[in-house]
């Protein structure tokens, strides 16, 4: 099993824009193969750090979940609506494997 931890830079005036963007990966991510674990938006500290996490169960598995959510129209269409608003300034991915098993 791998975490996917999306690190996201947002623009602090624009987290109701993040923060729907969050709820329509909470419905796309799962029915394309990913165990979303959540998305969260800042709220103490850091005004413009956010995150997404979700597993999935191989780097294989990843690359075809990319391919379908790819593929889904809500997800393209968030992909879009994440262009228009401009309210990512930047994010990365890093991968983790559980240590305390």
């Amino acid at each position: 099993m791998l975490t996917c931890v999306i690190r996201y830079d947002i623009d602090p005036t624009k987290r109701a824009q993040f923060e729907h963007y969050a709820r329509t990966w909470g419905e796309c991510i799962p029915r394309n193969g990913a165990d979303l674990l959540g998305y969260f938006s800042p709220r103490e500290g850091s005004s413009t750090l956010a995150y997404g996490i979700y597993n999935v169960d191989s780097l294989a598995a990843y690359e075809a979940y990319r391919a379908r959510l790819a593929a889904d129209p809500l997800g393209r269409q968030n992909y879009e609506f994440a262009m228009a608003e401009k309210f990512i300034r930047s994010e990365d991915r890093t991968w983790l494997t559980r240590a305390d098993r």
